[in-house]
């Protein structure tokens, strides 16, 4: 396994395991990260991707290990952080527009039970226009498309303003502009010294979007800059004999096999 350490890591995973009904689905998941990085999590499906990061935020109870961050419990620093989760876990009928969402974000500086300030309501509205969405504050959810929802709840993210980041596949589902829309704003957050972590299935991306990469298959097969642990050796003992690695035009293709048939994923 390869480890990459920091001296002031923004997140330490120790040991950590995650058991369902008494069955490990995550175990001995040991890692740090440095601050101001953009990491993927990276692993086939049933890997635990999104398990990790939910146990990592506390929203899964752990068997064992330990998680800090910026040296402290997640308790102590909860509104340095912000969870983005899979779009398709949101209620979207729910009676409510996209500025009101996005000011969910900003609970931790409005208070419970007290109406938004002007500060609120304009740094709502600046992180709408971030990822494009301004133009559609006063909309119903449920009338958003799948892309703009996903925007909605990034502009939610935003708003909060926090240190760091966790994204359960944001890129999932939306077109072509809505990903680069996402990725802009990531790789600014970035250049402002957020650290934001991404669970992230499309292998043809990886060497564009992120600085770091956790290889992980139900336990952590490497974690580390980019270059050095995105390679077909590491790959193949994430997805084990599943994976081929094709080269087409300089860039890593992914294949899935199949008992009786072939798919081309990402293609």
């Amino acid at each position: 396994m390869i480890h990459q350490h920091t001296k002031s890591p923004v997140l330490e995973v120790h040991d950590l395991t995650v058991s369902y009904h008494k069955k490990p689905v995550l175990w001995s998941v040991d890692f740090t990260l440095p601050s101001g990085i953009l990491a993927g999590i990276i692993g086939p499906n049933g890997a635990g991707k999104s398990t990790l990061i939910k146990a990592i935020m506390g929203l899964l109870p752990i068997s064992a290990g330990y998680v800090k961050m910026f040296d402290q419990n997640i308790d102590q620093i909860r509104p340095r952080v912000s969870y983005v989760p899979q779009r398709e876990s949101v209620d979207w009928d729910f009676p409510t527009n996209a500025i009101d969402v996005v000011l969910m974000g900003r609970y931790h500086q409005i208070g419970m039970f007290k109406s938004p300030r002007k500060a609120d309501i304009d740094a709502a509205m600046e992180a709408l226009k971030q990822v494009k969405m301004e133009g559609f504050a006063h909309r119903q959810i449920a009338q958003l498309s799948g892309g703009q929802q996903q925007r909605v709840f990034l502009a939610r993210a935003l708003a909060q303003d926090a240190d760091l980041y966790f994204m359960d596949e944001p890129f999932a589902g939306v077109d072509a502009a809505t990903e680069a829309t996402i990725i802009e704003v990531l790789r600014k957050m970035v250049t402002q010294g957020k650290t934001i972590i991404v669970v992230h299935h499309d292998l043809q991306s990886v060497k564009a979007y992120f600085d770091w990469v956790l290889l992980l298959n139900m336990h952590l097969v490497a974690s580390g800059p980019t270059a050095k642990v995105f390679t077909e050796e590491l790959l193949q003992k994430t997805y084990g004999g599943k994976l081929s690695l094709l080269s087409k035009i300089g860039d890593l293709v992914q294949r899935q096999e199949f008992p009786n048939r072939e798919q081309t994923l990402g293609l």
